[in-house]
């Protein structure tokens, strides 16, 4: 019903504004109920030397297409496959997302 969904919407969403894609990261009461359910989450660490920055942040905001939670230390993903993509990045949350915009852009060429 609408009224718990104006009510859980912030509570459970990092990002509540409306798009077609991304707006995916949870907030720590968001994954506290995933926890609660027991849906299955994979927690990839970052590199001790990556840097979370705004750019990081915006790059999960438009590749992450499953719901995830940021700690310092890690992310926590509910899709297999996108924690397989993060592994195979070192959990380098940066260079996925330069990889994953440098494709986009490439491809968005071809198809002009």
């Amino acid at each position: 019903n609408d009224i718990n969904v104006k009510e859980y919407l912030p509570l459970w969403w990092q990002n509540t504004r409306t798009k077609d894609a991304g707006g995916l990261r949870l907030t720590e009461a968001g994954f506290d109920v995933l926890t609660e359910i027991d849906l299955e989450t994979y927690d990839i660490p970052y590199p001790k030397e990556m840097p979370m920055t705004p750019q990081v942040a915006i790059f999960l905001d438009q590749f992450i297409d499953c719901p995830y939670y940021l700690t310092n230390r890690s992310i926590a993903v509910t899709d297999q496959k996108k924690a397989v993509e993060l592994s195979l990045f070192s959990g380098d949350l940066r260079k996925y997302g330069l990889q994953k915009a440098m494709s986009r852009q490439k491809k968005n060429k071809e198809n002009s």
